[in-house]
């Protein structure tokens, strides 16, 4: 991961291949350790994925476990329900 600014990263597949993401927002779960970033390609704004941060290697590691998982999906929900954050946007 390259992060370029507050707003733009790019991501490598296992291939190599770059694709330019747009960082949606972040947020830290104290429990487990982790930070999560929410990116999008600005291409497709409504595909939204959500990684964990190693914060030792500053790689993104796709989120697998099941809890994360659906922590991450009721967190993009309160996101995207809340309603300041809608005015912003």
């Amino acid at each position: 991961m390259e992060l370029l600014n507050d707003d733009d990263i790019i991501i490598k597949d296992e291939n190599g291949k770059e694709t330019l993401m747009k960082i949606l927002f972040s947020y830290d779960n104290e429990e487990r350790n982790a930070t999560y970033v929410f990116v999008y390609e600005p291409s497709n704004e409504e595909d939204v994925y959500c990684f964990k941060v190693n914060e030792e290697t500053n790689e993104l590691l796709m989120v697998e476990d099941e809890d994360e998982l659906e922590e991450a999906s009721e967190v993009l929900d309160a996101f995207n329900n809340d309603e300041k954050i809608n005015e912003i946007k």
